[in-house]
């Protein structure tokens, strides 16, 4: 594996912004170290509990005996939904469609419909098997081919978006193709797995320690089921083991029912399922049946696009309005239609609610974007990369999305052209050409796609963030702020901010955990924005202090405030220098505030869902991948042979940072469309509930050469800190290069003359099958 990186500039302070800086908790993963949740001092007295899933897909609950539960040693509760204080619900979006514990009706197979509460995790775990639960079945279908894909029942409003006559174009158009993809859900598989201990307090109080993405959700659904004010519940975290999405909104239940049980029996209650539990009861990624039609020219260039996105939401709205309005968002990934119509279909299902997962909906409308571009190379026997280039964004009147924002920032054709010219793609396609001819058995495919990504929440209020920084005397700084550290780098990032600002050693920046009770109502740390909006709000709160120390100096000195510069560790004031530290204790000897409260919202955006049209994103972010691929056409099983990558991060924060994430986003998006599959049976059972049946990418799955290269010269047009631009979900987009790789060799054995249609994931047994069809549809 090989990086390149740009030269760092001359380094000033220890650890400041644009510097390769490792992760702060780095040490501590690799040494075993960092304390998770269940690595805590456990709380004297503590209780463990496990919850009771239901052995029906779609079912009228009869009765449910619990007496077994309740006198099975160890035991001290048993919760059912009737037992929740307040209420039973924790819907995120506020619908009422999501109860803590399903009450009279469940809705999928694995939904929980009780907790035990018990001496040892064991002996909870064990009487929860003792329940007896009578069913009266009712008819369920768990996947969207089996309804109305147009008018089958939503668990949320779909969405349109249209600009232009799309029919109309289509139908004038010299050629025109329809079609259908399939693209396939995927299982979070966070190394730490969902978690939440709660710690009662006098009064109303509770203090949950939640494995969560979102804290202040959390203690907002804590404090609904409980009937009690957000002020009586503090919610903290220091950090996940992996989120990716997972912890966005699944951990509102485990908290729930351990806060419930400890404010109940008066002792701590810890809740930390198996991965069986976790895999069956929390929610996925969307999988997709994505319909299409495309009109266009015969030099490939798309005049009309028709896309429906049918998502298997399942039985709650969770997250899903807003993935599947993501997916329409990037339905046209990097490329410009002059008329177009997408339309969305969150549909239910009777399985667990799917929910965030990185790209948030994105990657697949991404998927159905290059699907077409696949279908119009094909028609035409020409390279799909020509095709891609041909509808590119561009100047002018080619530079409107399909939700009416104007691209701005389009820098495709540099980032396509340089990694087209750096991977050496020409020569190396007629070389696989060469090599195809002459190798009947295992043929290679390459491909190179493109990346445009839109970087805010869609829903505008999310996107604000604050922060609290205090300068002790000792010249040491305390930085607090809402975003979430999941192994992304987040907190370190931000206290480089931090260091930046006050031109002092990241060493003096003490990142503490994120909790609900120093910065309030904060947002999740998801949609790629935990820099942006957190590392902005640090930046403010940090200015803050900086002026007052800035008025201070320059007063008691008698400059002027241009005089004071600060300097690595030290502070130029006029024509003498003090220490930051000797500087800080000054000023609190005269009594001037060393503590500010930041805020940050981003600005320009807006938007209005009913008309389909605003601006939801602040700004895009652009990358472009290339992946060499062999595949064995009698058995279908293949082999990553090399993939290069150009991403842009903007100015970037932390290079360091941002290449493992663009390496990690890259392979587990391969694992997506690749191996990753989720597989329920006919009585509605999810089959794929472990590690022995869902298969997540190896280290020895990665491209046997794997280059990563930052591109140097973008600057982001939009100021956010620093000029960085998000690096957390966009490089997750980059896989879609294997999934073409894959397709053009399986092509290649019927010479590119027909478009296999690929669905994801690309397992072995979906290559093999492509190859046949291919041979079948070719006469072969």
């Amino acid at each position: 594996m090989t990086h390149h990186a740009p030269n760092l500039r001359a380094e000033k302070i220890s650890g400041g912004v644009a510097t390769d800086r490792r992760h702060d908790s780095a040490h501590k993963h690799v040494t075993g170290t960092a304390v998770y949740i269940d690595d805590m001092p456990e709380p004297a007295g503590l209780l463990h509990g496990c919850l009771g899933l239901s052995t029906a897909t779609h079912a009228k609950v009869l009765s449910m005996n619990l007496d077994a539960v309740r006198t099975a040693p160890g035991v001290k509760l048993v919760l059912t939904g009737k037992d929740m204080p307040a209420s039973n619900d924790i819907s995120p979006t506020g619908r009422h469609d999501e109860p803590v514990l399903a009450d009279g009706l469940v809705q999928f197979y694995g939904q929980p419909i009780f907790a035990v509460i018990a001496e040892t995790r064991e002996q909870a775990r064990r009487a929860c098997r003792l329940a007896k639960v009578e069913y009266e079945d009712l008819p369920f279908f768990t996947d969207v081919g089996e309804t109305d894909r147009r008018n089958g029942k939503m668990v949320t409003p779909p969405l349109k978006l249209e600009r232009g006559d799309a029919a109309g174009a289509i139908a004038s158009a010299p050629r025109r193709i329809s079609g259908q993809m399939r693209c396939g859900g995927q299982d979070h598989f966070y190394l730490e797995g969902q978690i939440a201990l709660a710690v009662p307090g006098e009064d109303q109080d509770v203090t949950v320690y939640s494995s969560t993405q979102h804290p202040s959700e959390v203690q907002h659904m804590v404090a609904h089921v409980l009937g009690v004010p957000s002020h009586a519940v503090t919610i903290e975290i220091r950090r996940m083991g992996g989120g990716f999405g997972g912890k966005e909104t699944q951990g509102n239940q485990f908290a729930a029912i351990a806060a419930v049980a400890a404010k109940k029996l008066h002792r701590a209650v810890k809740i930390r399922p198996d991965r069986d539990d976790d895999m069956t009861a929390t929610g996925k990624r969307h999988d997709f049946l994505i319909d299409y039609e495309v009109g266009f020219d015969d030099e490939g260039r798309i005049l009309g696009a028709d896309f429906h996105y049918a998502a298997r939401c399942g039985f709650s709205s969770d997250l899903s309005g807003p993935v599947t309005d993501r997916a329409l968002f990037h339905c046209d990934n990097a490329y410009f239609y002059p008329a177009v119509k997408a339309t969305s279909a969150p549909l239910y299902t009777n399985t667990v609610s799917n929910t965030a997962f990185r790209g948030f909906g994105g990657p697949q409308g991404m998927v159905g974007a290059e699907r077409i571009i696949d279908e119009v190379a094909f028609a035409l026997g020409k390279d799909p990369l020509e095709i891609r280039k041909v509808n590119f964004y561009g100047v002018g009147e080619r530079d409107v999305t399909p939700y009416h924002q104007t691209v701005e920032d389009n820098i495709l054709e540099r980032i396509v052209g340089e990694l087209e010219a750096s991977s050496d793609y020409e020569r190396r396609r007629r070389e696989i050409a060469a090599f195809n001819a002459n190798s009947p058995i295992v043929k290679r495919g390459i491909a190179l796609t493109p990346v445009k990504f839109g970087i805010s929440f869609t829903a505008t209020f999310y996107n604000q963030a604050g922060a609290l920084v205090h300068v002790y005397t000792d010249g040491s700084v305390h930085l607090n702020h809402g975003g979430t550290e999941m192994g992304q780098g987040l907190y370190v990032k931000v206290a480089q901010v931090v260091a930046e600002e006050f031109q002092i050693d990241i060493e003096q920046v003490k990142i503490t955990a994120t909790t609900t009770g120093k910065v309030p109502n904060t947002s999740a740390t998801a949609a790629s924005s935990g820099t942006d909006l957190n590392g902005m709000a640090a930046q403010n709160a940090a200015r803050q202090i900086k002026d007052r120390l800035i008025d201070f100096a320059a007063e008691k000195h008698g400059v002027p405030k241009e005089q004071v510069v600060f300097l690595p560790n030290r502070v130029r004031v006029g024509n003498q220098e003090i220490a930051f530290a000797d500087l800080i204790r000054q000023a609190y000897m005269a009594r001037v505030q060393l503590s500010a409260a930041g805020f940050y919202k981003t600005p320009k955006i807006h938007w209005d869902r009913d008309k389909g049209q605003g601006r939801p994103f602040y700004y895009f972010s652009y990358g472009a991948s290339c992946s060499e691929v062999s595949i064995d056409t009698l058995t279908g099983e293949y082999v990553v042979e090399r993939t290069d990558i150009l991403h842009e991060t903007g100015k970037s924060l932390n290079r360091a940072i941002d290449l493992g994430q663009i390496e990690g986003g890259f392979i587990q998006g391969m694992g997506w469309l690749t191996t990753e599959e989720l597989v329920w049976d006919d009585k509605g059972r999810l089959r794929t509930h472990a590690p022995s049946t869902y298969k997540i990418p190896l280290a020895s799955d990665r491209p046997k050469i794997f280059n990563v290269t930052l591109a140097d010269w973008p600057e982001n047009v939009e100021p956010t800190v620093h000029k960085s631009k998000a690096v957390g979900e966009p490089p997750f987009m980059l896989a879609m290069s294997v999934l073409h790789a894959l397709s053009d060799a399986v092509a290649s054995v019927a010479d590119h003359r027909i478009c296999p249609r690929l669905d994801a994931p690309a397992t072995p047994e979906r290559v093999l099958m492509a190859v046949e069809r291919v041979r079948r549809e070719a006469g072969m």
